[in-house]
């Protein structure tokens, strides 16, 4: 590959000039940079599955010091809800955090393992995919609910009966930012350059890795629902080969639902 210019010296959607690599692609030459620029992540592997299972076992530690649920920790049940809700962020943390650990110890920073710092690009990409996982949802969930009926009550409805509180109120913020953040660190930042460096198709990536992003979730009305939104969101990461762009999508993807919960704690 020939020399390349700086990131922003090229009009975004047109390959760089001066490349001579016979493999890029016009339609994710930007994708393929970054990934020449990141390096490998064969790290990610391992971050992945420590970072999962640590999420995994902080939730079996929940429901075991907070027996007497079905379906795992309930942040609602009362006494204590303000410290119990604290303590529902703590396994989706661990999400995102094996995996910054792993950039710092392994690999090269947040910035470039992960493209973590948006780009005006990021986020004009980010919204468009944000609203098509949306879009997607909404259109799936309604298609779901008329063939099967209602879903099931989930924990973010029970919450949403319980006291209005700052924590109901820190609950949805962390629903809307904190969430995007870990779980595409996790997902679309570890596991996707796991699969990228050992040169696994595009496609079969995004397919693969919205799968996991659905199956995570262990919500078994809802997966085929996250598996569409997590295409839509994967799509971001595979344009762009940032993770800022994902979370853009996801955040955009959360908004309304955690909108509703500011409505409802307000």
């Amino acid at each position: 590959m020939g020399e390349q210019p700086e990131r922003g010296s090229q009009p975004p959607g047109e390959p760089a000039p001066g490349t001579s690599d016979r493999d890029l692609r016009p339609r994710f030459w930007e994708a393929q940079l970054e990934a020449a620029r990141r390096g490998s992540l064969a790290w990610g592997f391992a971050a992945f599955f420590l970072g999962y299972g640590g999420y995994y076992l902080t939730v079996l530690i929940l429901n075991a010091v907070h027996p007497g649920r079905r379906g795992g920790f309930d942040p609602a049940t009362p006494p204590n809800t303000g410290p119990l809700l604290l303590l529902a962020f703590a396994p989706n943390i661990l999400l995102g955090l094996v995996p910054a650990v792993f950039s710092w110890w392994r690999g090269r920073g947040l910035r470039s393992d992960f493209g973590i710092r948006p780009t005006r690009r990021d986020v004009r990409v980010g919204l468009v995919c944000g609203l098509c996982a949306l879009l997607g949802s909404w259109t799936l969930s309604l298609v779901i609910i008329a063939v099967s009926g209602p879903p099931p009550e989930t924990d973010l409805a029970r919450l949403m009966q319980g006291e209005r509180t700052i924590w109901l109120f820190l609950f949805a913020l962390f629903a809307f930012l904190g969430a995007p953040l870990t779980e595409e660190l996790l997902v679309r930042g570890a596991l996707w350059g796991a699969l990228e460096h050992y040169r696994i198709p595009r496609y079969a990536i995004l397919v693969l890795t919205a799968m996991i992003f659905a199956l995570i979730h262990q919500e078994v009305w809802r997966t085929p629902v996250l598996f569409v939104g997590g295409l839509a969101i994967g799509a971001a990461r595979m344009i762009t080969g940032r993770v800022a762009a994902s979370m853009v999508a996801h955040a955009t993807n959360n908004f309304l639902p955690a909108l509703l919960l500011f409505t409802v704690a307000g």
